[in-house]
């Protein structure tokens, strides 16, 4: 579906504070960009043997996201950006460095936003991204799913993370497995929202480095972000990147990363846009 130009500026947002990282996708931007250091993600981690360009998609969606229509005048010419869709499959398999074992017992890939030491991991910073669900790979809610996380440079735990699915070892009853979980540093439940099939959901996340501070923001459609947490603590320390995709956790696991359960055939997949951090000292924060 094509919108008139008047349209695509109804359903926009535009972005009100520094950008510090842009995940965003420009219009001509090709699949084959996402193996290169074009890319504005990380074009060798966190995914199995397939390149890039062999796992995203350039979906269709009914309408842009609320950071991706907008912007853009000035940045794309008018012409906006772009959602992309990660998928995983049974070649999902991460291989870590050399002295690592696969992971056999996750199916993932991750765009990675950021290297672990850049401004992103200062002062205080706003995740932004929206996600989509693709009614052609759906995810199967039985398992559990980490989808965007601030993950630490030593791969030791996440600043924040938004599971979805039945996390493991529980019986699905609260939260529903059917909702999105927003998870801070202990992993414990701050916010929880049911999962839409027809919609883009929007999610910001502001951590202040300094102060070890969290807050979440949550919107659907067109609507404007609103605080859907009071700031928290939140221990902040570790640094590290966003990854934004799919970690898929097995079932019947005994290590989790390295064993467990995972359909044949897999065909899954999440469609995001309006991917950015930006800088919000003094309270600033793109609504």
């Amino acid at each position: 579906m094509i919108l008139p130009h008047l349209a695509v500026r109804a359903l926009s947002a535009s972005v009100q504070c520094p950008v510090v990282l842009d995940g965003r996708i420009s219009q001509n931007f090709t699949l084959e960009n996402f193996d290169t250091n074009a890319s504005p993600y990380n074009p060798g981690f966190t995914k199995g043997s397939d390149p890039w360009s062999k796992i995203i998609l350039f979906p269709a969606v009914p309408t842009p996201s609320r950071f991706d229509a907008a912007a853009s005048a000035n940045a794309t010419g008018g012409s906006g950006f772009k959602p992309l869709e990660v998928t995983i499959n049974d070649r999902s398999i991460f291989n870590p460095p050399p002295g690592k074992n696969p992971q056999l017992g996750f199916r993932r890939a991750g765009l990675l936003l950021g290297n672990g030491s850049d401004a992103s991991n200062q002062g205080v910073m706003t995740f932004h991204w929206s996600a989509m669900q693709d009614s052609a790979r759906k995810l199967n809610l039985t398992h559990e799913y980490l989808t965007s996380f601030h993950e630490t440079n030593d791969s030791g735990g996440a600043q924040f993370a938004l599971q979805l699915g039945l996390p493991l070892g529980q019986n699905g009853t609260e939260p529903p497995k059917e909702n999105w979980k927003m998870l801070d540093r202990n992993n414990s439940v701050v916010f929880t929202t049911p999962l839409k099939f027809d919609t883009w959901q929007n999610w910001a996340v502001t951590l202040d480095v300094p102060q070890n501070t969290m807050q979440v923001f949550f919107s659907e459609g067109n609507e404007a972000l609103k605080a859907v947490t009071k700031v928290l603590p939140n221990n902040n320390a570790g640094g590290g990147a966003l990854q934004i995709g799919m970690l898929k956790k097995p079932t019947e696991t005994k290590t989790v990363a390295n064993d467990g359960f995972q359909e044949s055939n897999l065909n899954e997949g999440q469609i995001l846009g309006g991917i950015f951090v930006e800088n919000s000292a003094n309270g600033c924060i793109s609504l």
